[in-house]
């Protein structure tokens, strides 16, 4: 389907289902921007936890138990 045959289709559809067409749309675009930030982010940051013994300190004792005094 041609991007104007795609066109001519929305525009026949009722306005609510137009309206949530777009809420989709808009919904899928950010969630695929957000991921490529989070993966950029994490890449440059990799380096850094990978070399830097101080911002992986605490994870030293992630696998000891751990009670809660009350």
């Amino acid at each position: 389907m041609s991007t104007t045959e795609l066109l001519k289709a929305i525009e026949n559809l009722p306005i609510s289902k137009r309206i949530f067409l777009i809420e989709k749309a808009i919904h899928s675009i950010r969630q695929k921007e957000d991921n490529s930030q989070m993966k950029k982010a994490a890449e440059c940051l990799y380096f850094d936890y990978k070399n830097n013994k101080e911002l992986t300190i605490f994870t030293s004792i992630d696998f000891e138990d751990f009670y809660e005094i009350r």
